[in-house]
C-alpha cells in the first residue's frame, strides 16, 4: 500500500492552521472545542472524509466519523475504525491529536488505491474533546462512546464561565444525533506521537503500547492560620504553605520508592498549587493541590496514594495543620489487545518497518475503547521529546512509516 507522505503532511499542515498563535520557535495553535478554530477544523476533516468518499455522520456530543463500505464489504458488518483527536491544549503542537485522524484518514486512501477488498466497512473517527482544556476532564468523546458517560451528561459539563459543552457544540453546528457506539467496532486503532524518547533513542519509527498507564488525580487541601509574617514568632506559626512544602517532597519520595523497589514506570506529580492568601506579608491560611500519580500497576498506584495520605497524617500531628484528600479520578491501567497488537507487528515486518513494544504514560481516548471492543494504540517518535508544546515535531517520514503500519494493521483486520 502506498501512503503518501505528501497528502499526509498536507493535511496535517493544512490543520494546523486553525487555530495557529504566532510562537518565537515551532508551530503552535489553539483548538479549544466549540471555538472558531475547532468548527474550521471539523469542516476541514469532513470536506477530506467526503474528498475521499466516506460517509460522514456526526454524534450528539459532536464526535465526528467517516465510513468506507466498498462493494466487497458486507455493510452489515463491525467495522474497523482508526482516529484520535483534533482539540489541543493552549499553544500545543501540531502533530498529537491530528496526526491520528489523517493518519487513519491516509490508511484507508491507500487501501482503496492498492485495491484492497475489506470484507467489512472501515472508519474514520475524531472524538470530541480529549484534552480537557476547556470542558474539564478530558477524553469525553470517546467516554460517551465507550458508554462511560451518558450523553445528557456530558453535555452539562460546562467551561469555567458556566458555558455548558452542548451550548459550545450548538454555536459552531457541530452536535449531531445519536451515540458512536465503540463496542459496535470489530477494532480500534490510534496513532499517536509517543510524547517522549524512547523510540528517537531506539532509533524506531514505531512503538506497539502494551498497556496504557492507570491514573489517579488526588485533591489535597492543608489548612493553617494566617498570621503576619512580621509579627508572629517561628514556634508560633501555622504554616500551611511549609507544611505543603513537606508533602510535596513527602509524594514525590515515595514515588521514587516504588520505582525502586516494584515498578520503574511509576511517576507522581504536585502540579498544581493554590496558595491563601497568597501575600507576600501573610503567612499561607490554606494550600490547594492536586497529586497525579500514574502506573501500569494500579498496586503502584494505590500505594503511593497511600503514602500520600500518611504523610498528610504525619503534618497534622507534627504541624497543627488539618488536611484532606479526596480521589476523584482512579482510572485502571489499559491493557492493549494483543490481537490488534500483533496486526501492528505483523504489519511492520511486512513492511519491513520496526516495531518496539512499550507503554504509554499518558491517557488516550483508547483507554476507553479498550474497555468496549479490541483496541491498540501506535506511537510514532516525538523529537527530545516535547509535547503539548510549539516545538513538538515528528518527522514527516516517521509519520509516514507509523501510518504504513497502521494501513497494514487495518487492512489485516478488515479482511478478515
Amino acid at each position: 500500500m502506498d501512503v503518501r507522505t505528501t497528502r499526509l503532511r498536507d493535511d496535517i499542515e493544512a490543520n494546523a492552521e486553525f487555530g495557529a498563535v504566532p510562537v518565537e520557535e515551532g508551530r503552535g495553535r489553539t483548538v479549544l472545542t466549540g471555538t472558531e478554530a475547532d468548527r474550521r477544523a471539523r469542516e476541514y476533516l469532513t470536506e477530506r472524509l467526503r474528498d475521499a468518499g466516506l460517509d460522514v455522520r456526526v454524534d450528539a456530543v459532536g464526535n465526528v466519523v467517516g465510513r468506507w463500505t466498498p462493494a466487497s464489504a458486507d455493510p452489515d458488518a463491525a467495522p474497523v475504525a482508526a482516529g484520535s483527536h483534533l482539540d489541543s491544549v493552549p499553544e500545543g503542537g501540531i502533530f498529537d491529536g491530528p496526526l491520528g485522524v489523517y493518519a487513519a484518514l491516509e490508511a484507508v486512501r491507500a487501501m482503496r488505491d492498492a485495491g484492497v477488498e475489506p470484507a467489512r466497512p472501515v472508519e474514520v473517527v475524531s472524538f470530541t474533546e480529549e484534552e480537557g482544556q476547556r470542558f474539564d476532564g478530558g477524553l469525553v468523546g470517546s467516554s460517551v462512546a465507550a458508554g462511560d458517560l451518558a450523553v445528557e451528561e456530558a453535555l452539562a459539563i460546562e467551561d469555567d464561565d458556566g458555558v455548558t459543552l452542548e451550548t459550545a457544540l450548538d454555536g459552531i453546528d457541530a452536535r449531531g444525533e445519536g451515540r458512536v457506539d465503540a463496542g459496535d467496532w470489530r477494532a480500534w486503532f490510534e496513532l499517536h506521537v509517543e510524547q517522549a524518547e524512547r523510540l528517537e533513542r531506539a532509533g524506531a519509527p514505531a512503538g506497539v503500547v502494551t498497556t496504557i498507564t492507570g491514573l489517579s488525580r488526588c485533591d489535597v487541601e492543608i489548612r493553617g492560620e494566617a498570621n503576619h509574617a512580621g509579627s508572629t514568632a517561628m514556634d508560633e506559626r501555622c504554616d500551611s504553605l511549609a507544611a505543603a512544602s513537606e508533602f510535596v517532597l513527602d509524594v514525590e519520595s515515595a514515588a521514587n520508592d516504588v520505582v525502586a523497589e516494584e515498578s520503574d514506570t511509576a511517576v507522581a506529580t504536585v502540579g498544581k498549587l493554590d496558595v491563601r492568601p497568597n501575600a507576600p506579608n501573610v503567612i499561607a491560611d490554606a494550600v490547594e493541590l492536586t497529586v497525579d500519580v500514574r502506573d501500569v500497576r494500579h498496586a503502584s498506584v494505590d500505594r503511593i496514594v497511600d503514602e500520600a495520605r500518611d504523610s498528610l497524617a504525619r503534618l497534622e500531628a507534627e504541624r497543627g495543620v488539618e488536611t484532606s484528600l479526596d480521589r476523584p479520578w482512579d482510572r485502571e491501567p489499559a491493557p492493549m489487545s494483543e490481537r490488534c497488537r500483533d496486526a501492528l507487528h505483523e504489519a511492520g515486518a511486512a513492511a519491513g518497518i520496526e516495531t518496539l513494544d512499550l507503554h504509554s504514560g499518558a491517557a488516550h481516548d483508547t483507554m476507553h475503547v479498550a474497555n468496549v471492543t479490541d483496541a491498540a494504540l501506535l506511537f510514532a517518535p516525538s523529537e527530545d521529546g516535547i509535547s503539548h508544546n510549539p516545538r513538538e515535531w515528528t518527522d514527516w517520514e516517521d509519520c509516514a512509516a507509523a501510518t504504513r503500519v497502521l494501513a497494514g494493521a487495518m487492512a489485516r483486520l478488515a479482511t478478515e
